[in-house]
């Protein structure tokens, strides 16, 4: 149960949740912007496919 004003143990645990929540949030974007890259090699990669298979079946 909390009380208030809380009490320092209650403040204590209180910011280290959301401390802990901010650096989860922070590694998440920091890995999400870190990944970018092969994410998106890997999308054109797949586009460029199904373009030129698209091509083959059309022109022939």
């Amino acid at each position: 149960m909390w009380a208030y004003p809380p009490t320092r143990k209650q403040l204590a645990v209180t910011i280290g949740v959301f401390a802990a929540g901010t650096a989860l949030i922070a590694v998440g974007i920091h890995l999400s912007f870190a990944n970018v890259a092969p994410q998106q090699a890997r999308t054109k990669a797949r586009s460029d496919f199904v373009k030129s298979r698209l091509r083959k079946y059309l022109d022939d």
